[in-house]
């Protein structure tokens, strides 16, 4: 990406940033992050997004394969996805920023409608997650829009025609047959993002292999092997992981106890929730939560 474009992102998000953290700005829709320092691995569920890093490095695992970004490539996710993000390079007077547009589902769906897309093949399962370098055909409307934070008395009028353009300019990309495929009506990976959605829109509700197969009209084996490839986990594994990581969030943003956390996501049993939190995040929820405030 051309030096200048990534000069302007870098201010844009320095001005818009002022600490470490993630910043929601005046855009609905376009975050930034800012990390002066190496950061925790620790699961996060990520939601369909792209990931633009203008400045250090990231990784993101999913089960053992890693993902590597930093400022010529950028990151898309098409489904919410259970992975380990690390900040591997990152200090005060070279922080770590990046910018997380986020993929509207029902826009991105209309717009592979309206072009008439086709994926090359669509029974041909990818995963839900890739890397592409960034050029100044997708670096330039996303520069746009973080610009319209200068000028918000135009974010109304024009964001939404931005957002239309990244999302085109990501179809026509070597990777855009992925995207195109998870939002295809009929396809492999468009049922498992209906799954998934499912399982989102009422996560404590106890879920089987078989259920959630008839509901897309798929066949038990055939369901478990095309859910695995998307994501990298079986669906209970992953039903388990999206549920104690939202039990997770509920505690750190709102001070909700382990024991009401646990039964607000699924768990019968606040013992059982306590193991698998451990396994997981590495300590119980109590220990796990006094050294993320410290």
């Amino acid at each position: 990406m051309d030096d200048n474009v990534l000069n302007e992102m870098k201010n844009i998000i320095d001005r818009y940033s002022l600490c470490d953290g993630i910043h929601a700005t005046k855009i609905e829709g376009l975050h930034f992050y800012k990390m002066s320092s190496l950061n925790v691995r620790l699961p996060v569920i990520y939601r369909p997004s792209i990931y633009v890093v203008v400045q250090g490095s990231k990784q993101v695992s999913l089960n053992k394969e890693v993902f590597q970004y930093t400022h010529s490539k950028y990151l898309v996710v098409s489904v919410d996805l259970p992975l380990i993000g690390e900040v591997t390079n990152a200090n005060k007077d070279k922080p770590y920023l990046c910018i997380q547009i986020d993929i509207d589902m029902q826009i991105m769906a209309k717009l592979v409608a309206e072009l008439n897309l086709k994926a090359k093949d669509t029974y041909k399962t990818g995963k839900g997650i890739f890397v592409g370098n960034m050029d100044e055909v997708l670096g330039e409307p996303i520069l746009r829009l973080m610009k319209l934070l200068d000028t918000p008395k135009d974010i109304p009028y024009l964001s939404a025609i931005y957002f239309l353009e990244i999302y085109y300019r990501l179809l026509n990309t070597p990777h855009g047959y992925s995207i195109i495929q998870t939002f295809l009506h009929g396809s492999n990976m468009y049922r498992v993002a209906k799954v998934i959605e499912i399982m989102k829109l009422d996560i404590a509700k106890p879920r089987s292999v078989d259920e959630l197969a008839t509901m897309i009209n798929m066949s038990t084996s055939n369901f478990y092997n095309q859910f695995k490839k998307v994501t990298g986990l079986s669906p209970l594994q992953y039903l388990k992981q999206l549920r104690l990581t939202e039990a997770r969030q509920m505690m750190i943003s709102k001070n909700t106890n382990a024991t009401k956390a646990a039964y607000m996501v699924g768990y019968e049993s606040p013992s059982q929730f306590s193991r698998e939190y451990t396994r997981l995040f590495g300590a119980p929820p109590k220990r796990d939560l006094k050294a993320y405030r410290k």
